[in-house]
């Protein structure tokens, strides 16, 4: 099997206002469409990237994405931080925000509006009214006068019981849910029906346990008109399903179609494509997360020289892999990333680029003949499997900078990596957690 991908065939110039190379899908695995059957207890719906619309480069999007993952990664790697201090805090502290919003409707009669969806926390909100303080959203603030469906959740509720703080008011259960950037949602819990999919394929789902926020305050909301957490937690939106398993399947961070997320029943699919599965473990220190059995990283056909223990969740809470749809770059273990650079800047013939412009942790400069460039293959050897990751989900080259560069970076030593959404794209992502299992099937997102 080869160990390089050629550039020569890949690159087609566009004429826009920035003049981007993009690889040809020929070179990855062929993928067709997925079938699946419909039935009542699973639905689909349209997840938008936050970025969608705006007239962007695949180079300006992932260097967006990198500034929104850099925070992101210092709030996961401070919350991992601290569950394992002995220090006390009056509330957890949760990741927060995301990269892809999910079309939705609260009440009765339903009333539309965009949430982001963040597979590291737990707690599906929105803002409500009366507001005591609420951020200016692009859709009307619900009122769950105005709904016959709203029910507020009573003190001795599991949902209640399950919050990492709330307190007991006389009209019901009061919640605080704390993200890592300082940004604070508070209010009553609430039960009520939430109506998902696309206006041919409607599911309504009654008694969802979710905020009712009538004091939402920080930056990192303001893209959508609340939150649909997906963790592992009793509070998400999974876990209050009947079947606790989802999918997400991520079209290119350069396309302008809609990625999908399938939940229940129709998250499993049947697929002709090789598909590798690998276990989930938990961590009790940080419950709300996906996390995996990474073996090691194997760059062109040379295995790197990684401590057998440096993707692994350690006993204290610290270190391991979490899969985050939320997070645009993969970011490994700092010492991991240094050997992965070493060996990629060894089997790439292109000088190094060290100007810092791309704010990438590893890019070349792109000779004026593009033809004969080769880029080594990038594998992830998980528990279960190999994931030969296509060259799309790990290189952008961009010729208005002259830059080819790698879509990964340093975790530095903060002990945990991340497993971002760019190396998940055109997979279709199946979270079962029945079976505590998370599969990756090839498929072309964008004709699921």
């Amino acid at each position: 099997m080869a160990s390089f991908y050629s550039l020569s065939s890949l690159m087609l110039v566009t004429l826009a206002i920035l003049v981007i190379l993009f690889i040809d899908p020929a070179i990855s695995t062929s993928r067709k469409a997925l079938h699946h059957q419909k039935v009542q207890t699973g639905f689909r719906a349209t997840l938008k990237h936050v970025d969608s619309g705006k007239n962007l480069t695949k180079f300006e999007r992932i260097q967006r994405g990198v500034k929104r993952g850099q925070h992101r990664l210092q709030r996961l790697s401070a919350m991992a931080t601290a569950a394992t201090s002995n220090s006390e805090v009056e509330a957890p502290v949760h990741a927060g925000t995301g990269e892809f919003l999910l079309n939705l409707a609260i009440g009765t009669p339903p009333e539309a509006f965009s949430a982001i969806l963040d597979t590291g926390s737990d707690l599906i909100w929105t803002q409500c009214k009366p507001c005591t303080q609420c951020y200016s959203q692009p859709t009307p603030i619900f009122d769950p006068k105005k709904s016959s469906s709203f029910s507020k959740l009573s003190c001795k509720s599991q949902l209640c019981d399950a919050l990492p703080a709330s307190t007991c008011a006389s009209d019901g259960c009061e919640y605080i849910y704390q993200y890592g950037d300082y940004s604070v949602t508070q209010g009553v819990m609430g039960s009520e029906t939430f109506t998902f999919g696309d206006s041919d394929d409607k599911v309504s789902i009654p008694n969802i346990g979710f905020g009712c926020g009538s004091d939402n305050e920080g930056d990192g909301f303001s893209q959508g008109s609340g939150l649909v957490g997906l963790g592992r937690g009793p509070l998400s939106l999974v876990s209050q399903l009947k079947e606790p398993k989802f999918s997400y399947c991520l079209t290119s961070i350069d396309d302008s179609k809609t990625s999908t997320i399938l939940l229940g029943s129709l998250a499993s699919v049947n697929s002709t494509h090789k598909s590798i599965t690998t276990t989930l473990t938990q961590n009790p220190s940080q419950p709300s997360f996906y996390y995996l059995s990474l073996e090691g990283i194997s760059v062109g056909d040379t295995r790197l020289d990684i401590d057998k223990s440096t993707f692994e969740l350690q006993d204290d809470g610290t270190g391991g892999l979490i899969i985050d749809s939320g997070t645009t770059l993969t970011y490994i273990d700092g010492n991991a990333f240094d050997a992965l650079k070493k060996e990629f800047t060894s089997q790439t013939k292109l000088p190094v680029d060290n100007s810092g412009v791309s704010g990438l942790d590893l890019c070349f400069t792109l000779p004026s003949d593009t033809t004969d460039i080769e880029v080594p293959k990038l594998v992830f050897h998980f528990d279960g499997g190999d994931l030969d990751l296509p060259v799309e989900n790990y290189i952008v080259a961009d010729s208005s900078t002259g830059l080819l560069c790698l879509a990964m970076g340093s975790s530095g030593s903060s002990g945990m990596s991340i497993f971002g959404n760019i190396q998940q794209q055109n997979f279709l992502v199946v979270h079962d957690l029945v079976k505590e299992s998370l599969s990756f099937i090839p498929t072309q997102c964008d004709t699921l």
